[in-house]
């Protein structure tokens, strides 16, 4: 069964009493249902109703978006305001009427992304296990396995993946030729772009690292200043690197920041999770 097959046979079948249904819209879709539209829509945790296919193709759209909390974002009754309520993983496959290809995309996209949040992972160069770098301000890292087969310690650099050269701990580089860290190479020689929609905004880099984890980050030139790291979550301002908060207590989403642009980083903070 292709993807689209699956697609256009997902139905809720209407004897099973573990679901709730409304006749209602759907609260995913902007777009009037057609004349006859039969679909039922079953109410999520949250009380806003869904079709099948509404519920999957937004949570396939987050997790293409490198978001794996499934959030809610039809609008709460009379408000302009996000439902945003989470809902699981567990409700979604339910709800969704996931097919068997589509749970492992799911369980797999959903399996990276959480890793990647919250570990720093990378093969080991000499015997290729998956390591874990605990302090996130050492580029030196030494493989117990390799340590143990070689009879003597084995530590190579997260950086440049070559046996670790130079004095240590160092969070820099290693003394290895051509050890420099990219992103941050990208954040100091990316272009300038600019912010059509925010006022006083002629130019600013066009590659930012989030100020709480160090997450590289684009904005698309549309909207407002701020943004949202896909990785940790936190808002901030593309333009003045403040939290969001923060930024707005003397400027607006759309008005230039009291402080200006800030320059191009020249280094990349470390995230220190709680």
């Amino acid at each position: 069964m292709t993807t689209q097959q699956g697609q256009d046979e997902k139905r809720y079948d209407p004897r099973d009493t573990t679901l709730k249904f409304v006749n209602r819209p759907d609260d995913l879709d902007p777009l009037p249902p057609d004349e006859g539209d039969r679909n039922l829509r079953a109410e999520m945790s949250c009380g806003h109703a869904v079709t099948p296919e509404s519920l999957t193709g937004w949570c396939r759209s987050l997790l293409d978006q490198g978001k794996y909390k499934f959030k809610c974002p039809a609008l709460k009754d009379g408000t302009l305001q996000k439902c945003d309520e989470v809902w699981s993983y567990q409700e979604v496959r339910r709800l969704a009427v996931l097919t068997t290809e589509e749970m492992q995309y799911f369980e797999e996209k959903l399996a990276c992304l959480a890793a990647a949040e919250y570990c720093e992972i990378k093969a080991c160069p000499g015997c290729k296990t998956s390591l874990e770098r605990e302090d996130l301000t050492d580029l030196s890292v030494q493989c117990t396995i390799c340590t143990a087969d070689k009879k003597t310690v084995y530590q190579f650099c997260w950086q440049c993946l070559k046996p670790w050269k130079g004095k240590a701990p160092r969070s820099d580089r290693c003394d290895n030729d051509g050890c420099i860290n990219q992103d941050l190479e990208l954040l100091k020689n990316c272009r300038d772009t600019t912010l059509p929609q925010v006022e006083g905004v002629d130019k600013c880099p066009s590659i930012r690292a989030c100020p709480t984890c160090g997450q590289r980050v684009e904005h698309d030139r549309s909207g407002c200043k701020n943004v949202i790291c896909p990785r940790c979550q936190n808002e901030f301002c593309f333009v003045c690197l403040k939290l969001t908060p923060l930024c707005l207590k003397t400027s607006s989403y759309f008005i230039a920041c009291s402080d200006g642009v800030a320059p191009r980083q020249t280094s990349i903070p470390v995230w220190h999770r709680n």
